[in-house]
């Protein structure tokens, strides 16, 4: 497959994961008012749907290289990009490297936060 319909392909899964994830949080936002229930139930919903459907790539002709590229990259990636973080760390536990797993588990959570406040206040100085 060329790149450009790769790119067609991950593109458009992620619009249709992107409009999922928004649909879900108009939906479940109201249920816990002061709790990310939304975003919460979309990383683990995420999480099983990339586990599903990557084994199912990897272990049976059911899904092609193509249709993993759209429904993987495309719809779960717009949908969470948790569940590829998640899928990732797996994947690195089950290679037997564990200091990477740990590595990369905490040191993107503790990263993400930095830059997130490092973000912010760099936003309140250019304001």
């Amino acid at each position: 497959m060329k790149h450009a319909g790769a790119l067609m392909l991950v593109g458009t899964g992620g619009f249709i994961g992107s409009a999922a994830r928004y649909m879900v949080t108009l939906m479940f936002s109201p249920l816990a008012p002061g709790f990310p229930f939304a975003t919460f139930a979309v990383n683990i919903f995420g999480s099983f749907l990339i586990g599903f459907l990557s084994e199912l790539a990897v272990a049976t002709t059911l899904v092609s290289p193509e249709a993993r590229l759209f429904l993987v990259t495309g719809i779960c990636g717009g949908f969470t990009t948790f569940s590829a973080y998640m899928f990732e760390s797996t994947a690195l536990m089950k290679d037997g490297q564990i200091f990477y797993t740990g590595m990369y588990l905490f040191g993107s959570i503790a990263g993400g936060l930095v830059a997130l406040y490092s973000g912010t206040f760099f936003a309140k100085l250019w304001t």
